[in-house]
């Protein structure tokens, strides 16, 4: 069982990027799926997430109105559009799954079940 992240990069202030979880040997269907992010030096933090039938989605406040959280089941894939980049959105960026029934959104969870391997994502200004 996998969790694959990709799509990072090296990108300039104002761009975007599209982060892919995808997952290999596991079904996401069950799974409501998270983003995280660690900056050198800073903890780890949530940045978005959905729900396992894509009916509930959750920002950080600093991200809203600037990403994008998706899933399409049938690729067994989440997406991370990003726009409006910002050099402080720098980071190393990782998904997350947790077999949790779609009733309970995506928020308030702890993601320990799966684990990527994350994606650097680096904003140039």
């Amino acid at each position: 069982v996998q969790l694959q992240a990709s799509g990072g990069g090296l990108v300039q202030a104002g761009g975007s990027l599209r982060l892919s979880c995808a997952a290999s040997g596991l079904t996401l269907d069950d799974y409501a799926i998270g983003w995280f992010r660690q900056a050198p030096g800073e903890e780890r933090e949530g940045v978005s997430c959905i729900s396992s039938n894509g009916g509930s989605t959750y920002y950080e406040d600093s991200v809203k109105g600037r990403f994008t959280i998706s899933r399409d089941n049938a690729k067994n894939t989440v997406y991370l559009q990003m726009n409006s980049l910002k050099a402080e959105d720098t980071a190393v960026y990782y998904c997350a799954a947790e077999e949790l029934d779609s009733g309970y959104g995506c928020l308030a969870v702890v993601y320990d079940d799966y684990w990527g391997q994350g994606t650097l994502v680096t904003v140039s200004s």
